[in-house]
């Protein structure tokens, strides 16, 4: 007796194996474009209105396109403000604030994460803490404490309060803790001091978490405007994003380009975190990657 037949029902695509997986990649990738496209729209528009005339500017419909590209607003607002002050003071805080969390940051991630100390979890519960504090809550203390130092309108006043964050010290902490204790006990075995051990063996292990540090610190000074703004009473110690947002509130702003200055100031805002970012990209990428795996 012969066995019965049987007909292979074909498999739907959506059924077969890695089928899903063809259907979902390309939508992911299309969800993922018009997200990209939403988030660097408004930075494409800023990037393109500081080169637009001001016809452009007042067309109706806008236009995304210079018609004549020129470098007018640019021209005008270093006539009306003085840029290269204002560049160097952001330049000279950012710089110094970044420096300062990367050593004061590192060190304190270093003792939290393999010294052994009394108190050590309390400190780090303090570090918890503080991460939960909004910085506007501490504006008013700081600028107490900055007029009783004596440090208002000096770069001091500007980079002392942000000298080392709650964030840094997690941040670094974390990082360090998945370096491994054998590698440092050999190191002390062999005579290692612990500066030479944090100098010479933990921070080059770490470079990750300092680009990564370097990059969220220097955008977060760089961009800094409520404490410039209350710590600065001296036009000469302004910031780009204080000198900035005075020079909008200008009545006299329209003369010579109007809203393309601003346009125009804006790129010059942004283009040193821009590159700083590039600079840094492999490790930054390699450090959320690192991150990701603990």
């Amino acid at each position: 007796m012969s066995a019965p037949t049987t007909t292979a029902r074909p498999v739907p695509a959506q059924d077969r194996p890695g089928g899903r997986g063809r259907v979902r990649t390309p939508l992911l990738y299309t969800v993922a474009s018009l997200g990209l496209l939403v988030m660097s729209a408004p930075f494409l528009w800023m990037a393109l209105s500081a080169f637009k005339t001001r016809r452009d500017l007042t067309a109706s419909p806008p236009v995304w396109i210079p018609s004549e590209w020129t470098l007018s607003n640019f021209t005008a607002l270093l006539d009306q403000l003085d840029m290269p002050r204002y560049f160097l003071n952001s330049l000279i805080v950012a710089v110094l604030v970044t420096l300062c969390n990367l050593l004061f940051c590192s060190m304190l991630g270093y003792a939290l994460a393999k010294l052994q100390f009394t108190g050590r979890s309390k400190v780090f519960g303090v570090v918890l803490a503080a991460l939960m504090v909004p910085g506007n809550l501490l504006i008013l203390p700081l600028y107490v404490l900055m007029t009783e130092l004596g440090l208002i309108d000096t770069y001091a006043g500007l980079v002392l309060p942000f000298a080392a964050g709650a964030f840094g010290v997690f941040l670094m902490r974390q990082f360090m803790q998945s370096i491994p204790d054998e590698l440092l006990e050999a190191a002390r075995i062999d005579g290692a001091g612990e500066w030479y051990i944090f100098w010479r063996i933990v921070l080059p292990l770490v470079k990750p978490a300092l680009a990564t540090l370097t990059i969220f610190t220097f955008l977060g000074s760089w961009n800094n405007f409520v404490w410039p703004l209350i710590a600065t009473n001296d036009p000469d110690k302004y910031t780009l994003p204080v000198a900035l947002a005075t020079f909008a509130n200008d009545p006299n702003r329209t003369v010579g380009g109007g809203n393309g200055m601003l346009m125009a100031g804006s790129l010059l805002v942004v283009l040193p975190v821009l590159l700083v970012f590039v600079v840094l990209q492999r490790h930054f990428t390699q450090g959320i990657a690192t991150a990701g795996l603990k």
